[in-house]
């Protein structure tokens, strides 16, 4: 299965954006999808998880209440919103089927005034 990510950009302190991922087939197969982002240099860390069965959520606690993530698997699309963005959360996003998919290309949000 590939990913299309897309829906980054550049936005202001306190802005938001809605990440789109696209996948080339079903993602109803995996056990949950998941958005990941990259800081340079480092490894890529959970941003947000949902489960195919039940739809289940799962956020470090740091972006509880600020990132939501969604699915819409008749449309093998994975969303992800983020509000209230900070300079911090500037990184690569990555979406991420679990277990074991391939990798996207990412799309690139950065937050700056």
């Amino acid at each position: 299965v590939q990913f299309v990510e897309s829906g980054g950009g550049l936005v202001q302190p306190g802005g938001s954006l809605r990440l789109s991922c696209v996948a080339s087939e079903s993602i109803s197969g995996f056990y949950a999808m998941a958005w990941y982002r990259q800081f340079p240099g480092l490894q890529r860390d959970l941003v947000a998880q949902i489960t195919t069965r039940g739809g289940t959520t799962l956020y470090p606690d740091p972006l509880k209440g600020r990132f939501a993530i969604s699915r819409d698997d008749v449309k093998n699309t994975v969303y992800l919103q983020m509000d209230d963005l900070q300079p911090e959360d500037t990184a690569v996003y990555y979406c991420h089927g679990i277990p074991g998919s391939d990798w996207g290309q990412g799309t690139q949000v950065t937050v700056s005034s």
